[in-house]
């Protein structure tokens, strides 16, 4: 028997702190490119209403963690998905587990976290305006830790129902509602893409020169266009992005012709491999998702509640 800790979702999101998230989720994506890591390809099953997924992963030096998590349609409001489960944190030296905590806002957390480094490492210096399409939980994540971490560079951000991209605006002091998706895009340097689209939310034409842009959506069908992976310098946080049929791979970067090459972000992020090579070609980080992540996330989210005297001690 063991006694692990339960995280309810309010605390899981308390203890995910930015900072730390975003440390921790480098050093992961750093792991993932040296091969450092244990972290098969995702499994899913397939149920009528959505899927299943599953994704065990070993980070070195944060630790085992597995994630269960539902992708299904949402109900309630037609065209909208949800992901909700459950993250589990083990001791990796004797197998213990240690904590349960909320899959959804540990996801949307080390999701956002990963498309900011891609940010980052990738935009052109001192990006001068930003664009976020999406008004739901991932597009939420995405702006919640934009505000934390660079307050004051202007975002602009669309969506289909102009209440929610509202409300999502509201999470970021420079944020303004855009009108549409194209009046979003033109003209940003960054563009985050954070929808549950089964078809592209962005065109190549709408595009500046120089501009970068982070996928994370796209679970169901892509969500960037062919013309903008056709002239894009491509990254993404594991091989399998390319190597591997979705929901795994990456719906966009299925069947890529043979000279393309997808560079892993943690590469970057390391110095391995100098990311942009001039100040007007396109990036496109495509973010697939990655179990290493989820051992990130959850590392820091049981230390923070362990320091803090958080959570439900349950005997498992």
């Amino acid at each position: 028997m063991s006694d692990v800790l339960v995280l309810d979702r309010a605390r899981t999101r308390a203890a995910l702190d930015p900072h730390r998230v975003m440390d921790a989720v480098a050093h992961a994506l750093i792991a993932v490119s040296r091969g450092e890591t244990s972290a098969p390809p995702r499994v899913a099953a397939r149920a009528p209403g959505g899927l299943l997924g599953v994704m065990p992963g070993y980070v070195p030096g944060l630790g085992l963690a597995a994630k269960l998590v539902s992708v299904f349609a949402d109900p309630v409001h037609a065209g909208r998905g949800t992901h909700r489960g459950i993250v589990a944190l083990f001791d990796p030296e004797d197998g213990r587990p240690l904590a349960l905590l909320d899959a959804e806002s540990l996801t949307a957390v080390r999701t956002a976290a990963a498309a900011t480094h891609s940010a980052r490492a990738l935009a052109v210096p001192r990006p001068g305006r930003v664009a976020v399409l999406g008004s739901g939980a991932q597009a939420r994540a995405q702006l919640t830790l934009l505000a934390r971490l660079d307050p004051t560079t202007p975002v602009a951000v669309a969506g289909r129902d102009a209440r929610r991209v509202g409300e999502a605006a509201a999470l970021h002091p420079a944020a303004v509602s855009a009108p549409s998706a194209e009046a979003a895009v033109r003209g940003a340097d960054v563009v985050f893409c954070c929808t549950g689209a089964v078809r592209p939310v962005i065109s190549r034409s709408w595009l500046a020169p120089g501009a970068h842009v982070s996928s994370v959506g796209g679970s169901h069908g892509p969500e960037v266009d062919t013309g903008t992976v056709r002239d894009a310098a491509l990254f993404a946080e594991w091989p399998g992005a390319r190597a591997a049929e979705p929901p795994a791979g990456a719906h966009e970067l299925q069947d890529l012709p043979g000279e393309r090459t997808v560079t892993l972000l943690g590469s970057v992020l390391s110095g391995d491999h100098p990311g942009r090579r001039d100040g007007t070609g396109l990036t496109l980080f495509k973010s697939t998702g990655h179990a290493a992540l989820d051992v990130a996330a959850a590392h820091v989210a049981h230390a923070v509640a362990v320091s803090a005297g958080w959570g439900t001690v349950v005997d498992l």
